[in-house]
């Protein structure tokens, strides 16, 4: 199988291949064009090469878990295996990346160590570079994105509904939409800094205006002023959704 093979993808504990005589060096021997997706808990290096990890280990020690939830209680996963699909894609990018460098470089195959922590670490955004620069922390916000703002979930008389009320233009035509051109107009929220500095207030006008209304009017209010809005969906509003079936995203066979 390995002579004929594009790749080879494996995800045992390091080591486990090369005790069964099955090394990348070994193999490449009858394939020198073979490209060998190694998945791991930690990698195939390190001091921690040999424990073993799922998705939500990688999701602990990436530096994901500690900022999902609420302020001061229990971090929570965020509901699906994240840490494996992060995995997953980050595999993928890599097979596609060897096929192409094997098809225009000399035919060489090679191999990808894809760690499940390091894969969760490199889609968390400016995590590192705010603690390595500022020696800043982040720390668990709820539902609003911390460092921008107002972006949040926000509460209507029949549901919730997210505001990404966040770019100054959007910012300006989301206080238009409540009738509060005060806001709108004001020198202190013109710009996002200032936005931040004043999350609270804001969330607490937005809530206020939201709490009055359904998602649908809320929604339709929002649409027209063009400020990004959405339901927070379960799956059965996902498998009724319009825009879901024309795309083609859900079907029944």
């Amino acid at each position: 199988l390995i002579a004929s093979a594009d790749v080879l993808v494996e995800n045992f504990r390091p080591g486990t291949l090369e005790d069964w005589g099955m090394d990348y060096d070994t193999l490449s021997q009858s394939n020198p064009g073979l490209i060998m997706l190694r998945v791991s808990g930690f990698g195939q290096t390190g001091p921690y090469r040999d424990q073993p990890g799922f998705g939500v280990i990688g999701e602990a020690m990436g530096g994901l878990r500690y900022l999902t939830g609420e302020p001061g209680r229990v971090p929570v996963r965020c509901g699906v295996s994240i840490g494996d699909t992060l995995a997953a894609l980050h595999g993928t990018i890599g097979v596609l990346t060897a096929l192409h460098h094997r098809q225009f470089n000399g035919g060489k195959g090679q191999v990808i160590d894809v760690a499940l922590t390091e894969a969760v670490l490199n889609v968390m955004e400016s995590l590192i570079p705010e603690y390595s620069a500022f020696g800043a922390v982040r720390e668990p916000a709820g539902s609003s994105l911390p460092g921008i703002a107002p972006s949040s979930a926000y509460r209507c008389t029949d549901g919730l509904v997210l505001i990404a009320g966040n770019g100054d233009s959007i910012f300006k035509r989301l206080m238009t939409a409540m009738g509060r051109e005060d806001l709108a107009q004001d020198p202190r929220l013109a710009g996002n800094p200032g936005r931040v500095e004043h999350t609270l207030m804001l969330d607490q006008a937005i809530e206020a205006w939201t709490q009055t209304q359904t998602v649908e009017a809320v929604l339709q209010q929002l649409g027209q002023h063009r400020v990004p809005s959405g339901r927070v969906y379960t799956a059965k509003d996902v498998v009724e959704d319009p825009h879901f079936l024309a795309r083609d995203m859900i079907v029944q066979q």
